[in-house]
């Protein structure tokens, strides 16, 4: 499991880096051809706005999977070992309830409702765009199961 989580880890860190350089030099050109040519472009600007969604939901899995999201633990702290474990394990089962709730269930409901309607500038089915929600949910709870037989190990030693 170690070995598939890891080759995720790789290719989720490669997505979200691209998905950054693309939308540095999409967001220059945006700046450079409303300020400097009086033109903006409407593709550009929104195909940016779409990848910051993609690079939210998917950024947002990857710090999950890492467990390096941020959290309030000045409470769990205070407890042993053993309960911080039990507390860090039943955080996880929440959010993979959210992700499997709301994002898988409720995203894909939604991303079916949006394929009929198109993106006024790059005339796309913005189901297509929404689809991040539904797949980042997919990881999330990936990631849990790949956490919580770390959080099992941690708490049998």
């Amino acid at each position: 499991m170690k070995k598939i989580k890891d080759y995720v880890d790789t290719i989720l860190q490669w997505f979200c880096i691209s998905i950054l350089v693309v939308m540095t030099i999409l967001v220059t050109y945006q700046v450079i051809t409303r300020y400097i040519f009086n033109n903006p472009s409407a593709i550009s600007e929104a195909l940016a706005r779409y990848l910051f969604v993609w690079l939210t939901m998917y950024g947002g899995a990857y710090v999950f999977g890492r467990r390096e999201h941020m959290n309030l633990s000045f409470i769990r702290d205070k407890f042993p070992p053993k309960i911080k474990t039990i507390l860090e394990m039943t955080s996880e089962f929440l959010v993979a309830i959210f992700a499997a709730a709301i994002m898988i269930y409720g995203g894909k409901f939604y991303v079916s409702q949006q394929m009929i309607q198109l993106d006024p500038s790059m005339q796309i089915p913005m189901g297509y765009i929404y689809s991040s929600l539904p797949i980042g949910g997919i990881l999330i709870l990936f990631y849990f199961v790949c956490n919580e037989l770390d959080l099992l190990k941690k708490l049998k030693n």
